[in-house]
């Protein structure tokens, strides 16, 4: 059972994702707050596994919750509800470790598949929002360098499966292009995140494309 907690400051948006998600096998809301605190205490008090978060909440806006959210609990996968693609804020919330974001004009089926996803692990990075990302760290010097930790570490089979994720593929898709179960994609995974120092898809992505394993046309 997924684990579902909904934050909104307009009673109107929770009600219509609460009524869509309600329908759903699998998916359970157990909570609904209007604030950014309330987001954070709520979510630290019941420990979610996903995290709908609007971007502009009173109290507390939507990155700085996540951010309090991912330092005490890493594990919950935060999706970011937004009005707008090119929301700067998105990209920061990125940063701090939302698995991705969702428009708030998506379709209940694009919603629904955005939570599985991030509940099944994966992150919902596109091509356009790894470019955005990726230009903000490089300006920044942000980027994660670990001398010691090298692409050369990896299997060749692992530096496949790492390309294809760059590429926004899913577990399933990784999984079926290369001709393994989803199981060895996830066991696969681990290890890579292991042998490169990095927390989570997002990070991966950005290593694969920094190093060249990837490129963004590929995943365009």
């Amino acid at each position: 059972m997924t684990r579902l907690l909904l934050c909104d400051d307009h009673a109107m948006f929770r009600q219509g994702l609460k009524s869509i998600l309600e329908t759903e096998e699998g998916f359970r809301v157990i909570g609904e707050v209007a604030t950014g605190r309330g987001a954070v205490r709520y979510a630290l008090e019941t420990r979610p596994d996903i995290v709908l978060m609007d971007i502009q909440m009173p109290e507390l806006d939507g990155v700085a919750a996540t951010k309090a959210i991912l330092e005490a609990q890493p594990d919950i996968g935060v999706i970011i509800l937004t009005m707008y693609r090119q929301d700067r804020y998105v990209f920061e919330a990125i940063k701090a470790g939302a698995r991705g974001y969702l428009l708030k004009d998506a379709g209940a089926g694009d919603l629904v598949d955005a939570i599985r996803r991030v509940a099944d692990g994966e992150t919902l990075l596109n091509a356009e929002m790894a470019a955005s990302i990726l230009g903000e760290f490089r300006k920044v010097g942000e980027m994660l360098r670990h001398p010691e930790h090298t692409i050369s570490e990896l299997t060749e089979r692992e530096a496949d499966i790492l390309k294809l994720l760059a590429q926004g593929n899913s577990n399933q898709e990784i999984a079926r292009a290369l001709n393994v179960s989803e199981k060895t994609v996830r066991n696969r995974l681990s290890e890579i995140f292991s042998k490169l120092c990095l927390n989570n898809r997002t990070q991966a992505a950005l290593y694969a494309l920094r190093e060249g394993i990837a490129s963004l046309r590929d995943s365009s």
